[in-house]
């Protein structure tokens, strides 16, 4: 699993395939619910079930499924001189009610065992949420599927590009095609729509042309 992960453009996809294979993966599944702290909501407008639905600029999800060998990515970095940082890759070896056990598989630090414990996390500030929310989970995401941003600065030797949509930004499919080792290794599906006057399997790339501008008047 430390070896092999598919690379999306975009957050919600990376979520609903990640819950996808934690269904199929082998071994039985742990459920960890968050518990979530409102302020700034004197009137008490928003219910439980509407607070646990939502997960704003990547917070953690209040409902998170894990099994013991399943791949996760940290979301914030914890201890950095021990390689808890954010987007370093793990595998759970084990799972307690309070901390998880789990062996780093990335960078300096790969193959030292941690524990993982849960953290009050907030919203970043441009979530632009009529109350202030804290919810105390777990820092971490299944990784079985990464976003192209996540994913920076990784080497990995399988690599499956998910392109369900076209990539939006400048430099996203560079980085997404170049994480892996070689091209036999490297697969791609693109499943939007074909451009017009183009023939085969091919997708739109994002380039910011005044970027190229830019470079060529200083050249």
């Amino acid at each position: 699993m430390s070896q092999r992960a598919l690379i999306i453009p975009k957050n919600d996809v990376v979520e609903k395939l990640n819950q996808k294979v934690i269904e199929i993966f082998p071994g039985a599944e742990v459920v960890y619910h968050s518990f979530n702290t409102v302020t700034d909501d004197p009137k008490h407008l928003w219910t439980e079930d509407f607070i646990n639905s939502i997960a704003p600029g990547g917070l953690p999800p209040h409902k998170r499924i894990l099994k013991i060998g399943a791949p996760i990515i940290l979301l914030r970095n914890l201890d950095p001189k021990y390689g808890l940082c954010n987007d370093t890759r793990l595998l759970c070896r084990r799972l307690f009610t309070n901390f998880i056990d789990a062996e780093i598989v990335t960078g300096s630090c790969t193959g030292m065992r941690v524990l993982i414990p849960r953290i009050p996390i907030e919203p970043p500030k441009d979530s632009k949420l009529p109350f202030k929310l804290t919810r105390k989970q777990f820092p971490v995401h299944a990784s079985f599927a990464l976003t192209v941003n996540k994913s920076q600065g990784q080497t990995i030797p399988h690599v499956g590009v998910y392109l369900q949509e076209y990539v939006f930004s400048h430099g996203q499919l560079y980085v997404a095609l170049s994480r892996g080792v070689s091209r036999i290794t490297t697969k791609v599906l693109v499943k939007n729509e074909a451009l017009p006057d183009i023939a085969g399997t091919c997708t739109r790339n994002v380039v910011f042309q005044d970027v190229l501008k830019l470079y060529d008047s200083v050249g």
